[in-house]
């Protein structure tokens, strides 16, 4: 049997190895491992471990289980002495996995597992308690199929949920005879393992016993089912929730949700959107989270009460074209560090959790969805999954022990989302969804302008005012309808409802009652019935009778005569000045610059407060700006190959430098870097006598470095040598050297 470290045999493989295991566990590229020991040292660690286990299969697991029961952390186990029932290739790939990630190392006659892996694997892999030493040898089937039914269903109820259970009966161990309970019984007859007075554990023979002697699972097949439809289907739901977001941003700039004191938005709000779309709470959520996450709304937490409202990026985005628009959101959503889906359900206090509050917040989440979407991606194109809840028991194989409580939740939510916004559609992802998943967001947005039906520049007028329109309308089209009708329901075809209430909107935003008739005119292949033209006609007539107006100063004065002279005075012009009786003149013009001016041209106006009391406006002082609220740092993106290439080859200069024999060596002195006379001697000794130095240093990261070079130039401040086994030339800034030393050519 190999008895070889974790380190020997990362030094031992070849480049190959060492940038799989980097790839497989980037967390061990930062920072920078010097050599293979430093690699090897950060590879056992137990929180790096059991993040590489997060990602094992659920037979890859079962038999990292089974190593770690045979002691292999502790002695190298040969891999044959693992029988799960399953062929030993199985058992060699999962072997080889385990290899890739630096869990275990060593050839197939001893297998060797870093000792973090018995914390990391967790306490109970595949659901499996630990054996117990009185069950060997026992047979432990025939055992459970005596047990009387109530025995059998606690047994049953721990391999289902679980090993490990809380109870009142573990007390004692009692003898067979005295034993009362179901649980007590269990104890006596040793098909139970009592761990303290409240806790039992279903030992591992019993669960294998009820699971048919194996723990070995195949991963599960989900049903799947063949669409036709699922393109347009998934075009269908983007344009309504399209619809849907334009009508909340039209909502929140009439009249902005006011942020909760705690953060998020309030019930009454959620409400109040469903209510008007006509959509489901969890739809709500999901639609108000992705107008903050796609950064169409944002609190305005400057004000004294901080509002949720449009931003002018949404002016922008309501102007892009249907598929940009949809492409905007989908990103938004592959990338939102939020779980709409538990906004409003309650925590362990029974606490209502906000939409738009940090209650929400899981960095995970696009991980998650992710990890759905692949699933997806990988089945033919127009392949959907009939069930969720198949689809979660496939993740939950292949992640066991990713996701949490909310782990098959997630799976559900997401294909939810995923439908809503038409990513995936019949349980299929669509083809902009797969475009947005492999080729990123102009790819996606191109793909679904493809798939959306083409818009139409014509509506259908009904003889019951209401408007037809038999599919995506011409976006100026659709803004002139939206502004005279109001919709009634939406869909493949969308139907609108003119009465007097829209269509008196239409005249406040400056429609006469001749726009009005020619927009329907032309744009209806339908004759326009009588009694829409008489109404539009009878609203304009009572339109516009009484007129109102905004302004920001007025100017009063008891004598006509000097109200008269400024308004004729050049500066009224400027000023904007208008009368509006023989003593008043208003203007929008802020009343500081009117008195400024006014004063200029020679007139003595003052101001006055609410009461006529007059009030000095003159500036208070100087203000300053805000402070701007810092910038959220994402978490560093994993090497990429050029990275890993470079790493490997450090580290393998570090290795060949730590085990050099090294002589006669200077250490620089503390503060003053490498630039003595002792460290310049030394170099250029060797640079003259044609051997290798062994060098330390600290790289432009920070990082302590080992390499040994053949000095052939020192001067201008670095050192250039040559690697004596690749012939690499590097160059070495000299005040990043701290130690030198003559490397001894002897055996």
């Amino acid at each position: 049997m190999s008895g070889t470290t974790l380190t020997d045999w990362l030094r031992a493989g070849d480049d190959d190895r060492l940038a799989a295991v980097l790839r497989a566990r980037p967390d061990l590229a930062t920072p920078r491992p010097a050599n293979s020991t430093v690699l090897a040292t950060r590879a056992a660690t137990r929180a790096s471990v059991a993040r590489a286990a997060e990602g094992l299969d659920t037979f890859t697991l079962a038999v990292l289980d089974a190593f770690l029961a045979a002691g292999a952390d502790q002695e190298p186990v040969p891999s044959g002495a693992i029988d799960l029932g399953v062929p030993p290739e199985r058992v060699s790939a999962a072997v080889e996995q385990l290899r890739l990630l630096a869990i275990a190392w060593g050839d197939d006659d001893g297998v060797s597992l870093v000792p973090a892996a018995r914390e990391a694997g967790g306490l109970f892999p595949a659901g499996l308690g630990r054996p117990s030493p009185g069950l060997d040898g026992v047979d432990v089937r025939a055992a459970v199929a005596e047990l009387p039914e109530d025995e059998r269903n606690v047994l049953g109820k721990l391999s289902e949920v679980g090993p490990v259970g809380n109870t009142k009966d573990a007390a004692a161990v009692l003898p067979l005879a005295e034993a009362v309970t179901p649980i007590q019984r269990l104890l006596a007859r040793g098909l139970l393992t009592r761990v303290d007075a409240t806790t039992v554990e279903l030992p591992r023979q019993v669960g294998l016993a009820l699971r048919g002697d194996t723990v070995v699972m195949d991963e599960p097949v989900p049903r799947t089912k063949a669409h036709k439809a699922v393109d347009s289907t998934a075009a269908g739901a983007a344009l309504e929730f399209l619809r849907h977001m334009q009508t909340l941003l039209r909502m929140w700039s009439d009249e902005p949700p006011q942020v909760l004191k705690s953060g998020g938005l309030g019930v009454r709000d959620v409400r109040k959107l469903t209510k008007a779309l006509d959509i489901g709470e969890r739809d709500a959520v999901l639609l108000v989270e992705l107008a903050v996450g796609a950064s169409l709304v944002a609190d305005n937490e400057a004000a004294a009460n901080p509002e949720y409202v449009p931003t002018t990026h949404s002016d922008l985005w309501q102007s892009a074209s249907p598929a940009n628009q949809w492409a905007t959101l989908a990103t938004a959503w592959l990338d939102l560090p939020r779980l709409p889906g538990i906004g409003g359900l309650r925590d362990a206090k029974e606490r209502v959790l906000a939409p738009l509050s940090e209650d929400l917040r899981r960095p995970v989440a696009p991980l998650e969805r992710g990890r759905v979407l692949r699933v997806l991606a990988d089945l033919r194109a127009g392949t959907g999954i009939v069930d969720p809840d198949e689809l979660a028991a496939l993740l939950a194989w292949r992640a066991p022990r990713r996701g949490g409580r909310l782990r098959d939740e997630i799976v559900r939510w997401t294909l939810a989302e995923a439908t809503a916004l038409g990513v995936v559609a019949h349980g299929a992802l669509s083809g902009p969804g797969r475009a947005l998943l492999e080729e990123g967001t102009a790819p996606s947005a191109k793909r679904m302008a493809e798939v959306m039906p083409e818009p139409i520049d014509h509506v259908l007028v009904q003889a019951d005012l209401t408007v037809v329109a038999p599919g995506p309308l011409e976006p100026h089209l659709a803004a002139r309808i939206s502004e005279v009708a109001d919709i009634e329901s939406a869909g493949s075809a969308t139907v609108y409802r003119v009465g007097e209430i829209s269509l008196r909107r239409a005249l406040d935003a400056g429609r006469s009652a001749g726009d009005l008739h020619e927009l329907f005119r032309v744009h209806s292949r339908t004759p326009v019935p009588q009694s829409l033209t008489y109404l539009i006609d009878d609203v304009a007539r009572r339109h516009g009778r009484l007129r109102g107006g905004a302004t920001a100063s007025f100017l009063r004065c008891d004598d006509p005569a000097l109200i008269a002279e400024v308004a004729a005075s050049p500066a009224a012009v400027a000023l904007r000045l208008r009368r509006i009786a023989p003593t008043v003149l208003v203007s929008p013009v802020p009343i500081t610059e009117i008195l400024d001016d006014l004063r200029a041209a020679g007139f003595a106006p003052a101001a006055e407060d609410a009461e006529g009391q007059v009030v000095d406006l003159r500036p208070t002082g100087r203000r300053v700006q805000a402070p701007v609220r810092a910038v959220r740092r994402t978490a560093p993106k994993a090497p990429d190959d050029d990275q890993i290439t470079d790493i490997v080859h450090t580290m393998r200069a570090g290795d060949r430098a730590a085990d050099s024999k090294r002589g006669r060596s200077v250490t620089a002195a503390a503060g003053s870097g490498a630039n003595t006379a002792e460290t310049m001697a030394l170099l250029q000794e060797a640079a003259r006598a044609h051997t290798t130095v062994w060098v330390g240093l600290v790289d432009a990261h920070g990082v302590a470095r080992q390499r040994v070079l053949e000095p052939l130039r020192i001067g201008g401040g670095i050192l250039e040598g040559r690697d004596p086994t690749t012939e690499e030339i590097t160059r070495v800034p000299l005040h990043r050297i701290t130690q030198a030393a003559l490397v001894d050519p002897s055996p």
